[in-house]
């Protein structure tokens, strides 16, 4: 009997040997970094922590205010930051890795076409049936990794930094986001051409729908999206 018990138990261990410990997908990956820990300089605001965001409420997976980044892209981010002291500014992060469980959380939002609330902020002048596709999908570039959503900031005469004008909000879903827009100002255009400068020496490339969305190239990770919760 005892033999037979101990049998037991270790084929439940070898067919469940995770129970103790996180599951993979759910743990952060060892080519990970904590962006902070490479640029602390950087004003690092996750926007999905909040509910100042597109869904108007905390998002699921957002549990702490930190920056992660697959290391080839964080390590590319610290030249950005070089890059962009020396002309006087700072990162301004809305966003970086982003766990699969956000996404799901971003589906399901905007699945339910009764909820507005935000649109007058975030989408004015489209239908909340047309942002999948171009603004939304079932699976992000964020949750592999190489992703970033930033802007640039200034300090200001209090000494405090705020992020430059940029002709639109982060998370705008309007044509006025995308990167060449010719509805904005002289001044707007040369802060998103200052931004996709010095994100592209330091080797990444916007999406142009949106100014604030720079991939790092080439992405380590192009099929594999992580789940693991920020905390």
């Amino acid at each position: 009997m005892k033999t037979a018990l101990m049998t037991l138990l270790a084929l439940q261990t070898l067919s469940s040997p995770l129970l103790a410990t996180e599951q993979p997908e759910h743990a952060v990956p060892a080519d990970f970094t904590d962006v902070a820990s490479l640029v602390p300089e950087a004003q690092i605001h996750m926007a999905y922590l909040g509910s100042n965001n597109f869904v108007g409420s905390q998002v699921d997976g957002y549990q702490a205010n930190k920056c992660y980044l697959q290391d080839n892209a964080a390590k590319a981010l610290v030249q950005a930051q070089t890059v962009a002291a020396a002309k006087g500014y700072t990162l301004w992060i809305f966003d970086c890795y982003r766990p699969q469980r956000a996404v799901n959380h971003f589906m399901r939002w905007a699945s339910d076409l009764t909820d507005t609330s935000t649109k007058a902020q975030y989408y004015p002048n489209l239908g909340k049936d047309k942002l999948v596709g171009e603004y939304i999908a079932e699976k992000s570039g964020h949750s592999r990794g190489s992703t970033i959503d930033l802007t640039l900031a200034a300090k200001d005469d209090a000494g405090n930094w705020q992020p430059l004008d940029m002709g639109s909000a982060f998370d705008m879903f309007d044509p006025v986001s995308n990167v060449g827009n010719a509805s904005i100002s002289k001044a707007q255009q040369a802060n998103r051409q200052l931004l996709e400068s010095i994100m592209l020496q330091a080797g990444f490339k916007v999406y142009s729908m949106e100014w604030w969305h720079f991939t790092h190239q080439p992405p380590v990770y192009t099929e594999q999206y992580f789940d693991f919760v920020i905390k």
